[in-house]
């Protein structure tokens, strides 16, 4: 019974499903808005008909990832703050409310002939009930609860993999579902039905079985109840020191450095950009010449994407027992750049997976930024630094996406590659300098 109650605690149901159905509506929406496009252009020649459809796609994206971006910023904080008030399932629920009937729009869309401007709609909704700012906040806020300080670190890292390996089989999946049934259904109706599917359940989960855990008393609480009663706590001589400290320390507390924290909001920035830059652009560019690819190629190429959450995994697991910090980040800035100056140079299909393979780390430098901003920051002052630098994150990818949308249409006929070069100039390491020599 106890263990039953223990596995109602697991969020990784609701995680896995969710990036399932993430996975099945991405692969969804572009191959909707490519086809929608596609019919509007049927009459010119091929060549002007493909631009055309780039350009149309671009400015599509560039509108939807606007407001899918932005409208979270209305809500989001207020909806957190409602989940530590009132109910931990308030900042799960609501936004998957939102993700639910955000997607059964795409399908009106694909069955009743809806423009394509209903999207915009949809992506305004999913943003005002939270979207994935507020849904995110709160899977990371259970993942915390009932879990010990010395194992909190694993449980959420374990939340990021189950994350990772959802989208890649949902990738894998999702362009076989969108072109399998065409005979019967009109493309994409089964894909986006299994992606609202997944998230009915992820839903119907989180309210009547999901349990809140009861969160795990930490270090400090246990060596002052022990202290109460005369007793010892040797596996938390951390916290009983910290509950004790040296004249030297009350006299002159350790205050933050501020520049280390500057540089890592700087360093955080910048990596974002260079790869928000190159990833918006990434899908436009699989569809166009020289790869031009159909719905299976793009859902294995998203796939390969989500691979990198399980290499960058292992990357930390094995990096941190060895490496400080700032080694590891630069290595993930390293492997993304190289990755991506390969990009440019794409031409066929196994050159892609040869620069997606080169990324392997690239989603290490983000998190091992946040781990080192946590250890030159008060513990009070964790929430207020973090939300800090997820608007910092959230305002720099909305701005990045439109521009370098502009910057590839302007391209497109010259260079198409000519985005990924500049994520490359970006993204390069010598940005981590300074940092490395003022972390010690």
């Amino acid at each position: 019974m106890v263990g039953m109650t223990m596995m109602r605690t697991w969020v990784e149901p609701v995680v896995a499903g969710s990036q399932l159905a993430s996975a099945f509506y991405d692969t969804a929406l572009l191959l909707v808005v490519k086809n929608y496009y596609n019919q509007t252009n049927s009459t010119a020649p091929s060549h002007l008909m493909q631009d055309a459809q780039q350009k149309a796609v671009s400015n599509f994206y560039i509108i939807y990832n606007l407001v899918l971006g932005l409208s979270p910023l209305v809500s989001a904080y207020g909806l957190s703050k409602l989940g530590d008030k009132v109910h931990r399932k308030i900042p799960i629920c609501l936004p998957l409310l939102g993700y639910l009937g955000s997607k059964s729009l795409l399908l009106l869309l694909i069955l009743l002939d809806w423009p394509i401007e209903v999207m915009y709609g949809a992506a305004a909704f999913n943003g005002l009930t939270g979207g994935f700012t507020t849904f995110w906040a709160g899977i990371m806020a259970l993942g915390s609860l009932g879990s010990s300080e010395s194992r909190r670190s694993l449980r959420l890292i374990i939340i990021e993999l189950v994350y990772g390996l959802a989208g890649f089989l949902g990738s894998m999946a999702s362009g076989y579902l969108f072109v399998g049934f065409s005979d019967r259904y009109r493309e994409g109706t089964v894909l986006v039905s299994c992606s609202i599917a997944c998230y009915a359940f992820c839903l119907l989960y989180s309210i009547f079985v999901l349990i809140v855990p009861k969160s795990a008393p930490s270090c400090t609480a246990k060596a002052k109840g022990v202290e109460e009663v005369g007793g010892q706590v040797p596996a938390c001589t951390g916290a009983a020191e910290s509950a004790q400290p040296s004249e030297s320390s009350s006299k002159a507390p350790v205050t933050p450095s501020k520049l280390i924290i500057i540089l890592l909001f700087v360093a955080a920035i910048l990596y974002d950009l260079a790869v928000v830059g190159a990833m918006n652009v990434l899908p436009l560019f699989l569809l166009r010449e020289p790869l031009s690819w159909n719905a299976v190629q793009i859902g294995y190429g998203n796939a390969a994407g989500y691979a990198i959450f399980i290499t960058s995994f292992l990357g930390v697991f094995v990096f941190s027992k060895y490496l400080r910090d700032i080694t590891m980040i630069i290595i993930g800035v390293v492997s993304f750049t190289v990755g991506v100056i390969i990009m440019a140079f794409v031409r066929w299909t196994f050159l892609f997976y040869i620069a997606r393979a080169v990324m392997l780390f690239a989603l290490i430098p983000l998190p091992t930024i946040r781990s080192m901003l946590s250890k030159h920051v008060e513990g009070s002052s964790y929430g207020k630094v973090f939300v800090l630098l997820q608007l910092s994150l959230v305002i720099t990818g909305v701005v990045t996406s439109t521009v370098f949308n502009k910057i590839y249409q302007s391209t497109l006929n010259w260079y198409s590659g000519f985005c990924f070069i500049l994520s490359f100039l970006a993204g390069l390491p010598r940005r981590f300098k300074e940092l490395s020599f003022q972390v010690i």
